[in-house]
């Protein structure tokens, strides 16, 4: 009889508990990655290719790095862990004709029940193992020209927040780590227009590790696309325009570069003007105060923005360069004068006491 109960397949051990198995739209399963980059706090994250996870050179170092590796790994591309049994029943076979057969039929009984108490136990490390490996991937995924460019679309959308400072009027930021090492810091959001790393004004991304952004991540984006307009508000992306409306072009004026970036690019919220002041009744507070500005430097910007210019100073020819350029011209004039001076005095006989010489 039909009693109405729906019976559900059950889940392969290599997913976690916590992802979603089903996709929303379709029937299809969800992948681990995509399941990993929807969950809430993830929204930072980029989804790796499984190409980029297969490539044995691009996971080079990280077997150290991560507890039960390989199990994490075959979580993350949704690979089925390898049974055993075949593998024990072949040993067991291999060790029949030198144990008994009571023995080897109790080896048999128990295998099974150890596997499985393993696999329970180990579910959890292995979960938190693909978390860490994922992560790391993802530092190195994201400084790669596929991952640069999905990074670059969830900024031009602003996926990422904008800048709380006042004067940077709603900049969109990045998503950056202190510290290359996992454990060590969370990710921080960077600012390109005043140059500043902030804490995430969300409390859910304060648990992810800033260690899977890196960072190299926000200097090598502001090289890789020098043609964005970094001043642009993050509030414009919620307009009408297509993504690809915000990756503006500046004017030929503009594209003067200064260190590989554009000079519109180079702290746009820092220097005078756009610095607090602390005014207490209309009065400036007196960087003498014991509680007075002390910070002020941090926003400071050249009024020429020109003599940032890495390239035009180490082209630009030194003071002692010049006077060793000379090519000895002027070294050798004041000894060809001295010697020309000693000539004159020797038909003076050299005597300092001559009458001629004081003459």
């Amino acid at each position: 009889l039909h009693t109405g109960v729906i019976e559900f397949e059950a889940l392969p051990a290599s997913r976690p508990s916590q992802y979603p198995t089903m996709s929303s739209s379709s029937g299809t399963p969800e992948s681990w990655i995509s399941s990993f980059c929807s969950l809430l706090g993830h929204e930072y994250f980029a989804e790796i290719s499984e190409d980029f996870i297969e490539d044995d050179f691009n996971l080079t170092g990280l077997q150290t790095q991560v507890a039960m590796y390989k199990e994490a790994l075959e979580m993350i591309l949704d690979v089925e862990p390898e049974d055993d049994d075949d593998e024990d029943e072949e040993e067991e076979e291999e060790e029949g004709d030198e144990s008994i057969e009571g023995e080897d039929h109790k080896v048999r009984r128990v295998a099974p029940d150890r596997r499985h108490h393993r696999m329970a136990s180990d579910l959890s490390v292995i979960e938190s193992s693909a978390e860490m490996l994922y992560g790391l991937i993802h530092q190195r995924f994201i400084c790669s020209r596929a991952g640069i460019q999905q990074m670059s679309e969830k900024y031009e959308l602003g996926h990422f927040g904008v800048c709380p400072r006042t004067y940077c009027e709603g900049v969109r930021t990045l998503p950056v780590g202190l510290s290359d090492v996992p454990g060590e810091d969370t990710v921080k959001l960077f600012c390109p227009s005043c140059l500043d790393v902030y804490v995430p004004p969300n409390s859910r991304f304060q648990t992810v590790d800033g260690a899977f952004f890196g960072r190299t991540f926000g200097a090598l984006f502001l090289l890789t696309f020098p043609d964005y307009d970094i001043s642009k508000k993050g509030v414009d992306t919620l307009g009408g325009h297509g993504a690809r409306s915000m990756a503006t072009t500046v004017s030929d004026e503009e594209k003067d570069k200064i260190n590989g970036m554009n000079i519109q690019n180079l702290g746009p919220g820092l220097g005078k003007g756009k610095m607090y002041e602390p005014k207490i009744y209309g009065f400036k507070v007196s960087e003498r105060a014991r509680s007075g500005p002390r910070m002020s430097w941090l926003r400071d910007r050249p009024v020429d923005i020109r003599e940032l210019d890495e390239a035009a100073l180490f082209a630009a020819p030194d003071e002692s360069d010049e006077d060793a350029g000379l090519n000895n011209g002027a070294r050798t004039q004041p000894t060809q004068t001295l010697g020309g001076a000693r000539k004159m005095r020797r038909p003076n006989g050299g005597s300092p006491m001559s009458i001629e010489a004081f003459m």
